[in-house]
């Protein structure tokens, strides 16, 4: 479960997300079994990228959503865990699938500021 601190930052990014429109928006995805922290090699890895042109929630489903032109992302809000903020323009989102299964997934802006 995300910390009560954690959880107001999440909601806080996505209240302010809108400033990253028209942002290149580059997004690598893992899948984990065992912790979140454990070794980066043993994950599957995805990335990808965008120009970020809207960004939403869906109640149903609670799930944060982020669109470019031809592509779509969804974050379950329902099973974050852990949230930073690594460096400027950068946020890592964990959420937990399963009793050993997490997905991190690491946003990167290229902001204009």
């Amino acid at each position: 479960m995300i910390s009560t601190e954690n959880r107001e930052k999440v909601i806080l990014f996505f209240e302010s997300i809108d400033k990253y429109y028209g942002c290149k928006t580059e997004i690598t995805e893992g899948l984990h079994i065992d912790t979140p922290d454990s070794d980066a090699n043993a994950a599957t890895w995805n990335m990808c990228e965008f120009e970020l042109v809207r960004s939403a929630y869906r109640k149903q489903g609670e799930r944060f959503m982020m669109e470019g032109e031809k592509m779509y992302y969804e974050i379950s809000a329902a099973r974050i865990i852990d949230f930073k903020q690594p460096k400027r323009h950068t946020y890592e989102f964990v959420e937990q699938y399963g009793v050993a299964v997490f997905r991190t997934t690491k946003i990167r802006f290229h902001s204009k500021y």
